[in-house]
């Protein structure tokens, strides 16, 4: 009885490791796939070799030389970072406010915002569209960044408001007693208790811009304000991937940043995302 329950859980152990391995090469097929191919010397997909003959740093030294693509990095980079500090100031204090105070129209606002992530974000654009258009910020990166911000509130609301719940009121409790103000409190206490989920927050918000196509599509139409996304879109568009390895290189460059800070980030954000979604 002992070795068949051996042997059973030694065979549930190697199908665990085979769907792990299986879903490995799926996820780092097309990845390996891109990088060879940005360094492969041809200029079209079918010139690509998963093993190249040679390697080469050429279309690199194109994409950085001889296009946009630096004024298309910086336009990103510009609204991605304005929108992970505006979007996760406006997430934090609006969950502090529904995780610490009382207030009428409380469970109102928090149900309001569940049921707003039930609506996918095509369903606004032409109303965002038009709304922009009237107000002057239309292909303009503000626009982005101020839509960006507020559509990440109701989903980064409810997570931080769960991380905030689980935290101890007797420490606020106890910076009342020595005449701390909410202001104080919110800053000295919570945030700095709050950097797992703060970490996840800003994240989320610096690469949702970062990879944003379709509202940024609709929005820019200037060819200075183009993020990275339209700007690569636009390269291989009605040209039958005649610059597929040139476009390789630019999607290999766009995917530095956010790797290096998951790698920087990675204990933070695990943590933050599991408190959140288990506390409260």
């Amino acid at each position: 009885m002992m070795k068949n329950a051996r042997l059973k859980e030694q065979i549930v152990v190697a199908f665990i490791y085979l769907i792990l391995i299986i879903t490995a090469i799926f996820v780092l097929y097309p990845i390996v796939w891109i990088i060879i191919g940005s360094l492969n010397p041809g200029d079209t997909l079918f010139s690509t070799k998963f093993i190249p003959d040679n390697l080469s740093l050429v279309h690199y030294k194109y994409m950085l030389t001889e296009t946009d693509y630096t004024k298309w990095y910086l336009n990103t980079l510009k609204i991605a970072t304005a929108n992970m500090i505006l979007s996760t100031f406006l997430v934090v204090t609006a969950a502090y406010a529904f995780s610490r105070f009382r207030f009428p129209g409380r469970r109102q606002g928090l149900m309001a915002m569940l049921v707003l992530q039930m609506f996918p974000g095509f369903m606004g654009m032409i109303a965002i569209y038009i709304l922009l258009l009237q107000v002057g910020l239309l292909d303009n990166h503000w626009g982005l960044i101020l839509v960006y911000a507020g559509g990440s509130i109701p989903f980064g609301a409810w997570l931080v408001k769960g991380y905030f719940d689980g935290l101890p009121r007797s420490l606020e409790e106890a910076a009342k007693i020595d005449g701390a103000t909410h202001t104080q409190i919110f800053f000295k206490v919570m945030m700095p208790l709050s950097f797992p989920i703060l970490t996840f927050i800003a994240l989320t918000n610096f690469i949702g811009p970062w990879m944003d196509f379709i509202f940024a599509r609709l929005v820019i139409r200037s060819n200075e304000n183009k993020t990275l996304a339209i700007g690569l879109f636009e390269m291989v568009t009605g040209r039958g991937n005649t610059e597929f390895t040139n476009f390789a290189a630019g999607a290999v460059l766009v995917a530095v940043p956010v790797t290096i800070l998951f790698l920087f980030l990675q204990k933070y954000i695990v943590e933050g995302v599991t408190a959140g979604a288990n506390k409260g």
